[in-house]
């Protein structure tokens, strides 16, 4: 029996552990891209949507507050039928958002300043608005930290603000 080809059981074994790790690996770098992609997406969709909103600050029935996009979004279709043509599901988180919340979130001012904000998922991104840990409007466009995770589960969000 000892001449007859094959492999031990300890030639498996180191493969399948080789198999294992660089499966690992495989796994650990597509989680990553994909949490990247995943902001890239969110700035993108709260730069476009953004200009919008924030070139006139637009102040909800309700007054001054932090508000939904969808909710936002609902109003202004209600009040105008030009805005029909907005997709109310196009803009939401692509890892929280559902139907009825977008949790892309609009702060408001009375004496209209504005700003649209998302929690990021990547805690690595950097900071581009140092001064500010909170979304402030009339606060810029980029990234800030806050002390406390988002619904992400990050510490940074993304913010645009007139």
């Amino acid at each position: 029996m000892k001449n007859r080809p094959g492999f031990s059981l300890i030639e498996i074994m180191v493969v399948i552990l080789i198999i294992a790790v660089l499966a690992t690996m495989v796994i650990a770098l597509i989680s990553n891209v994909r949490t990247k992609a995943n902001d890239t997406k969110r700035k993108a969709e709260l730069s476009q949507i953004g200009r919008f909103l924030t070139a006139s600050c637009y102040l909800p029935d309700a007054g001054a507050g932090t508000y939904d996009l969808i909710d936002l979004i609902n109003e202004l279709i209600a009040k105008d039928t030009k805005y029909q043509a907005l997709n109310v599901q196009a803009w939401r988180d692509p890892k929280t958002g559902t139907v009825t919340e977008a949790n892309y979130k609009y702060l408001v001012t009375a004496d209209n300043n504005c700003s649209l904000y998302a929690n990021l998922e990547n805690n690595s991104e950097p900071v581009t608005l140092p001064d500010i840990s909170v979304p402030t409007p009339h606060g810029g466009s980029g990234v800030f930290a806050s002390s406390t995770p988002g619904f992400n589960g990050s510490t940074k969000y993304f913010q645009v603000s007139n």
